[in-house]
């Protein structure tokens, strides 16, 4: 054979070689991607909040791309409308409030939380001074108008507990939707509510600029044990029991990219979060932002497992929110698995 001829082939095979090097991380990826199936849609209540950071996280890091999945996420302003969606069928996994899983099972719709990213409520009740002058405890807040992020959400859910625990109808006061901070500003601005029932950033934002007064706080892992006797879990993912069993290999991937954003929370800076998050979500007030990061940050779940005492703790505090539950019996084994974590705590060594 001709020495030229040698050489083009041997170059060629150099660089067939090289294209396989660069390119088979990028099909092997691919290859994932078609083997999981279609698109995810995830339905976010409230994406801007800090409650669900790590789901935001998992996105923007590339958490989800590397698992194999196309994950899309649908911003909804509450919670409760999170919930809709994925009962209409519109989005296909939510990051939402565990207690929607107790909830729901009561109406026979079975949701099972798959990883859990918040171990404590991380919302905080503040009243408006001037509104109220004479406070003197939460039994002042009866008749009064308090701002929730919606109907339904957790936010309404912790002040009707709030009230409930003082001895007061949890029906007492009227809850008033306040699903952005805009709102929550406008409406503390112009008096229109007494009190706001909500998290960060928007409590902080309503501490520093409307002079809100925090009279109870759960965005410390100490405060919401002192407030419920244990873990009270907040925001996880869930999805309909029936996508969990048609589709285990997403929602293992799933898992995984939230293992791996929670394990990359545990030890960032907040430079790597500011380099991590979309410019828009601190441009109104980076150092507002990042001081409420830090005060709530240890409420992130390391790993992603949800406390043996957990969900007895939600559902004991949903029972004194909701007194009509409390004929009713939960099976709470259904409502969580922590099987996906596991696996997942292997993979990252968490």
């Amino acid at each position: 054979m001709p020495r030229a001829l040698i050489r083009r082939r041997t170059l060629g095979i150099m660089s067939a070689a090289c294209a396989a090097g660069v390119f088979a991380p990028l099909l092997a990826a691919r290859s994932r991607a078609a083997a999981l199936g279609d698109r995810l849609t995830l339905g976010v209540a409230g994406q801007g909040e800090m409650y669900h950071l790590p789901v935001l996280l998992a996105e923007q890091l590339g958490f989800f791309k590397a698992e194999g999945l196309d994950v899309v996420l649908r911003d909804f302003s509450a919670g409760a409308l999170a919930l809709q969606a994925l009962q209409d069928g519109t989005v296909d996994v939510v990051s939402g409030a565990y207690e929607h899983t107790i909830r729901q099972q009561l109406n026979g719709y079975a949701l099972r939380s798959v990883v859990l990213h918040g171990r404590a409520p991380q919302i905080a009740l503040g009243i408006l001074p001037r509104m109220l002058p004479q406070y003197e405890s939460v039994r002042d807040l009866a008749g009064k108008r308090i701002g929730v992020s919606a109907p339904g959400s957790s936010t309404h859910s912790f002040a009707r507990w709030i009230l409930a625990r003082e001895g007061l109808n949890p029906q007492g006061a009227t809850y008033v939707s306040m699903a952005s901070a805009t709102a929550a500003m406008a409406a503390l601005r112009a008096g229109q509510i007494h009190a706001l029932c909500h998290s960060d950033p928007i409590i902080a934002q309503a501490e520093q600029k409307q002079g809100l007064r925090v009279v109870v706080d759960a965005r410390t892992i100490k405060a919401s044990h002192e407030l419920f006797g244990g873990t009270m879990p907040a925001s996880c993912l869930y999805a309909a029991q029936p996508f969990v069993q048609k589709r285990p290999d997403q929602v293992q991937a799933l898992v995984n990219a939230m293992v791996h954003a929670l394990k990359w929370l545990q030890t960032a800076e907040p430079a790597d979060i500011v380099k991590a998050l979309p410019a828009s979500y601190l441009a109104t007030d980076r150092p507002l932002y990042l001081a409420a990061f830090h005060r709530i940050r240890e409420t992130f779940s390391p790993n992603g497992m949800m406390p043996d005492d957990a969900p007895a703790v939600a559902l004991r505090a949903l029972t004194l929110a909701y007194p009509e539950l409390a004929a009713t019996k939960v099976d709470l084994a259904r409502t969580f698995s922590n099987d996906w974590v596991r696996k997942a705590r292997q993979k990252f060594n968490v």
